[in-house]
């Protein structure tokens, strides 16, 4: 009995690869439930077995009550018996006890094999999908089993099957029945009939993969893979940096002779790779990934609302390598430097800077200054038009020319771009750093209008505000609002107070002023403080810290209604009082003197009147 359960119980554990512990589990529980079968023990009973690994022998135990006189043994247990298994036992107590019965019986041993051939499958299914869930992201091998035009199902370790979609195929490759198959470990998902394993080979990670394979220096960390943009079948590009000085990353990847680089290729069914190398200056990086076209030029365009545009301007005989068959390079270039991409030979980019020129106001104090060069690319345009040759010299006029106006407008975009900047910054200090706290729920505005204006982004009060000052128009172009809404939201924005930091700031300058006093006159010392309060001692900083936390814990004040202005006013905007309010501020003199006869601290102020005088208060 024990060699044929032990070598019954090892042959389970080495077909289905799975642990000791999780099969006596599986076993256990199958004993449970072929006893509670057999002698129709309640669900309620608390009932255990105990399996030998060695002898194959189980031993049941349930929970029973002690009695005098037994009447159903399947829950009651005499006194005499239940004082072997716990000596504390005592009539009414719960005692559990072995209750092993003589023989299962048929049935019995049947909803045991059942319950164990259904664990064990539970098991083996969950062990599968920690295994491969474990290895997402990684290459696998597997034996292709069947193949139909949707997919490819593939034999792999551990009894799991693989599917790869036709869509996560290469183009143009054929497999067939007990091939062997390299492929990304895509995706896992767990089914109620078991783990559902996603294989890829049009993965771009199956390339990056297979370069850390093939390429030591990828996988030592010397050489970093930045970017990868792929159509699977055609071709790739792959942007490569070295972490180490004196690495060559390109070289690295292709090897002696392209080595390294055509084993990959063969993998990928001849699938053409560039490999560039990366270059933290968008210009060049660009310029290299529309490799291996030439590029005379690149100029960046990047826009407020976050969009990338580079010009990109070629020579004439490069313009259809540049873009590829298809427009197959121009797309992968733009995906492995993520810009968009707009290419142009060299006479339709110097045709379109004349009609700029000539026609857009916004060209004209350019055109005054390029007017003879404007004139001589004229000319030669014009013997472009007639079919006439052009000497590389006159294509080196264009280039400049292009060059020129290109740079300018990169020049006013970025003029453009601090202005607004700067004008979001005026519009920022207009609004109370209190309301960027203040949730938006708080202003009462409809629920439909809440939920649009927090799906677009605007969470604070603060939020709102800085919009609307910057540009309503863009709230107003969301979809169901209106003017009458617009002007819902700025009365709303008007009738709500927010708390009023100004006076607080007042108060704890006030009483840091005294505290600054009195630590001077104990020190018995005169000074006097010319520097600006931003600039005093940190010691006056501990106190007014302290005094701000002291004056936050009271209740806060409310301030007059806030009023949207179209423009934010500067210093020079604000009226002659509270102009000459801001220049009080700035300095303050003080001396301070301690009498030690009189027990008295004397503290002088000086003010400047508007006459230029100085006066001084005691």
């Amino acid at each position: 009995m024990k060699n044929e359960f032990s070598l019954a119980f090892n042959e389970v554990l080495d077909d289905k690869q799975l642990p000791k512990d999780i099969v006596l589990e599986a076993i256990e529980a199958a004993m449970i439930s072929a006893y509670r079968k057999a002698v129709n023990a309640s669900s309620a009973q608390h009932v255990s077995a105990k399996l030998d690994a060695e002898t194959g022998e189980v031993t049941i135990f349930a929970e029973k009550e002690v009695v005098e006189d037994v009447q159903d043994e399947r829950t009651e247990v005499l006194l005499e018996e239940a004082l072997k298994y716990d000596p504390e036992a005592e009539l009414g107590s719960l005692v559990v006890v072995e209750s092993t019965p003589e023989d299962f019986g048929r049935v019995a041993a049947q909803t045991a094999r059942q319950v164990i051939q259904q664990r064990i499958r539970e098991a083996e299914r969950e062990a599968q999908y920690e295994h491969y869930n474990d290895q997402t992201g990684e290459i696998i091998n597997g034996i292709v089993q069947s193949v139909n035009p949707s997919k490819i199902t593939l034999g792999l370790d551990r009894k799991a099957e693989g599917i790869m979609p036709r869509n996560q195929q290469i183009r143009g490759e054929r497999f067939r029945v007990h091939d062997r198959v390299r492929a990304l470990l895509a995706e896992v998902k767990m089914t109620p009939r078991g783990p559902e394993i996603i294989l890829s080979r049009a993965h771009r990670n199956f390339l990056r993969r297979l370069l850390e394979d093939e390429v030591p220096e990828i996988y030592n960390g010397m050489v970093e893979i930045r970017s990868i943009a792929r159509e699977p079948g055609y071709r790739s590009k792959v942007a490569v940096a070295a972490l180490q000085p004196g690495i060559d990353p390109v070289g690295a990847c292709v090897g002696i002779r392209g080595v390294r680089i055509q084993a990959i290729v063969r993998e990928l069914n001849d699938e053409k790779i560039d490999v560039i190398e990366w270059n933290p200056d968008p210009a060049a990086y660009i310029a290299k990934a529309l490799s291996p076209a030439r590029v005379n030029g690149v100029y960046l365009n990047e826009d407020v609302d976050g969009s990338k545009t580079a010009t990109v301007v070629v020579p004439e005989d490069q313009l259809s390598l540049a873009i590829g068959r298809d427009g197959q390079n121009a797309r992968l270039a733009a995906k492995l430097t993520s810009w968009r991409i707009d290419i142009k030979s060299l006479s339709e980019a110097a045709s379109d800077a004349l009609f700029k020129l000539s026609n857009d106001p916004a060209y004209a104090e350019d055109a005054k200054k390029l007017t003879d060069e404007m004139a001589t690319v004229e000319a030669i345009l014009a013997k472009k038009q007639e079919g006439r040759p052009i000497p590389p010299e006159e294509y080196q006029t264009l280039a400049r020319f292009i060059d020129k106006i290109e740079r300018g407008v990169i020049a006013r975009q970025q003029e453009k771009l601090e202005i607004e900047r700067l004008i979001e910054e005026k519009a920022k200090a207009a609004i109370p750093n209190e309301a960027y706290d203040i949730p938006l729920d708080d202003l009462g505005l409809s629920p439909r209008l809440n939920i649009l204006l927090s799906g677009e982004g605007y969470s604070t009060i603060g939020d709102l505000m800085l919009q609307l000052h910057m540009d309503p128009d863009q709230i107003l172009g969301l979809n169901g609002v209106g003017p009458k809404t617009i002007d819902d939201i700025q009365e709303a924005l008007e009738a709500f107070d927010l708390p009023e930091a100004e006076a607080v700031e007042a108060e704890a300058e006030a009483v840091a002023e005294e505290a600054e006093a009195e630590g001077e006159a104990e020190a018995g010392e005169a000074e006097v403080d010319t520097e600006e309060e931003e600039e005093e001692q940190p010691s006056i900083d501990e106190i007014l810290e302290q005094t701000a936390k002291e004056i936050q814990k009271e209740p806060k004040r409310k301030k007059p209604a806030i009023k949207i202005v179209d423009e934010v006013p500067s210093l020079d905007e604000l009226p002659e009082v509270q102009r000459q309010k801001q220049k009080e501020k700035k300095k303050r003199y003080r001396e301070v003197e301690y009498d030690p006869d009189h027990d008295v601290t004397i503290v002088r102020r000086r003010r400047k009147h508007d006459d230029g005088e100085w006066e001084e208060d005691w």
